[in-house]
């Protein structure tokens, strides 16, 4: 007799909770989650898709751009975010070089991150180059999330954060693209700094959502990186980014505050400390009548380590 589920995996989204979502007609968030606190509260929000993206080589580790993010790094976080989210479906993006190197290291890899990390499914770049790596993970029973438009791990060959398919051959490449990576069995791609006329249009020739970042309000969805949507840069925000909250200053005037408190003193105060009886202090220092003379110094007491 097979066990009854947890309510955590009964809770659990999927990919086919999301194409419920998609037929309905609602427009589905996505946000980027990176750790097991962030996780717990997006997932408390109600967030249905949190995506473990690769960006977190730039926002949590200070990387100059994704190439450099590793499984190791990857896997740590996922299964960070993992443990934090209790019912939405967590998408694990797949590193520079864990894909699209021969078909057995990319099933490999995401299988890794599936049955170690704990995602619900992987995220790769790419679109008709990609398509057929998408397609052997797919038919392996592993869900993919695709990844068309700017692709940060190709930065360096497209050079530079430039919306892409703005002229009539980068249009219908991506318009190719997009159907490429339907074709191969993805549920999902995400269109990243495209026009917005053309990623409504490609999202009208699809039947999987468009998640769009930079690509206006006719996507399916929208994915966001949380340190932008909560406002924890004072450097940069990007132009399809919109603060909700504005950490940075709030983190910042805690931190000041934290430390005047310090060195004046009035941080920890009678609220934050404990106090003992201070009879037991007497015993623990030897400054009690019992306490034989000739070991302790009458006005000292037993000496500690320090005075010995």
């Amino acid at each position: 007799m097979s066990q009854a589920p947890t309510p955590q995996q009964a809770q659990r989204l999927t990919i086919a909770s999301i194409a419920r979502l998609y037929a309905a007609g609602q427009r589905i968030p996505m946000l980027t989650a990176y750790d097991y606190p962030t996780a717990r509260i997006l997932d408390e929000a109600g967030i249905p898709m949190l995506l473990v993206g690769d960006s977190l080589g730039q926002v949590m580790l200070g990387y100059d751009s994704t190439v450099r993010v590793t499984m190791a790094e990857m896997l740590h976080h996922t299964k960070a975010v993992v443990r934090g989210a209790r019912r939405a479906l967590v998408i694990a993006d797949m590193p520079f070089l864990s894909y699209g190197v021969t078909p057995e290291a990319s099933l490999e890899n995401a299988g890794i991150l599936m049955s170690e990390g704990g995602a619900g499914a992987v995220k790769l770049e790419g679109g008709e180059r990609s398509a057929r790596t998408i397609e052997t993970i797919v038919r392996a029973g592993i869900p993919v999330m695709g990844h068309i438009g700017l692709t940060p791990q190709s930065i360096h060959q497209l050079g530079g954060h430039r919306v892409q398919g703005k002229t009539r051959e980068a249009g219908r490449r991506l318009l190719s693209d997009a159907l490429a990576v339907q074709q191969a069995g993805a549920f999902a791609v995400v269109l990243e700094l495209v026009p917005e006329q053309l990623a409504t249009a490609i999202t009208e020739r699809l039947h999987i959502p468009t998640i769009g970042i930079g690509a206006g309000a006719g996507c399916s969805g929208e994915v966001q990186v949380i340190t932008d949507l909560l406002g924890m840069s004072a450097e940069f925000t990007p132009k399809h980014a919109r603060h909700y909250a504005e950490l940075h200053s709030i983190i910042k005037s805690a931190a000041e505050a934290y430390q005047a408190d310090v060195i004046a003193r009035t941080f920890p105060g009678p609220e934050q400390s404990t106090r003992m009886d201070d009879a037991t202090l007497d015993e623990i220092l030897g400054r009690t009548a019992l306490d034989r003379p000739e070991m302790v110094e009458t006005s000292r007491g037993i000496p500690l380590d320090r005075d010995l």
